[in-house]
C-alpha cells in the first residue's frame, strides 16, 4: 500500500470501529502466546490458586507491554496494525508523514488512559469500573462524530489523524 497523503479521504469512525474490532483478535493471540510461554517459563506456577488467587507480580506489566508494542511498531513501521490492512486504513501526520516515535507513545497512552479507571474496582465494583471505562472510551471515540477530519481525543492530542488510502 501507498503512504497516505494529504489527498485521501479522511477515516470514518465505522470503519476505524471495524478495524480496532480486527486488532481484538491480535491482541488475543498475543496475550495468549505471551501467557502460554510464562506458564512454560514458571513451570505453571505463574498463577497459583489457595485461598486466595495469586498472579505473578510482573505478568500484568508484561503483557500490557507486549500489546503495546504491538500497537507502536505496527504505526512506526507501515502506519497500519493487522486490522487497519484490509480496512485500508493508515495513521500518519496532518501532513501525510509517518508518526514521530513521540506522537505514537502519546496516542498509545492516551487512547489506554480509560484502562487507569480499572483501578476504580476495588471500591466501585468490577461491573461499575468496567462500565466507566467503557464510557471514558465511548468519549474519547466520539470526538470523532465531532470533528471535521473524523479524529478521536488520542489522535488530536497526538496530531495524527487516520486516512483511507487505494
Amino acid at each position: 500500500m501507498t503512504q497516505a497523503t494529504t489527498t485521501d479521504p479522511y477515516c470514518p469512525l465505522w470503519r476505524r470501529l471495524f478495524a480496532l474490532f480486527y486488532d481484538l483478535f491480535a491482541v488475543l493471540a498475543i496475550v495468549a502466546t505471551v501467557g502460554l510461554v510464562c506458564q512454560f517459563a514458571t513451570r505453571g506456577q505463574l498463577i497459583t490458586a489457595g485461598a486466595h488467587v495469586h498472579i505473578a507480580w510482573w505478568y500484568q506489566p508484561l503483557q500490557g507491554l507486549m500489546v503495546a508494542a504491538y500497537f507502536l511498531v505496527s504505526w512506526l513501521r507501515g502506519g497500519q496494525t493487522l486490522g487497519m490492512r484490509p480496512w485500508r486504513i493508515r495513521i500518519a501526520t496532518s501532513d501525510g508523514a509517518r508518526l514521530t516515535l513521540r506522537q505514537a507513545l502519546v496516542r498509545l497512552l492516551i487512547a489506554a488512559l480509560p484502562l487507569l479507571l480499572l483501578w476504580l474496582a476495588p471500591a466501585w465494583g468490577l461491573r461499575s469500573a468496567l462500565w466507566a471505562m467503557a464510557a471514558a472510551w465511548g468519549v474519547w471515540f466520539a470526538a470523532a462524530l465531532l470533528d471535521r477530519r473524523h479524529r478521536t481525543v488520542h489522535d488530536l492530542v497526538a496530531g495524527c489523524e487516520l486516512r483511507r488510502v487505494a
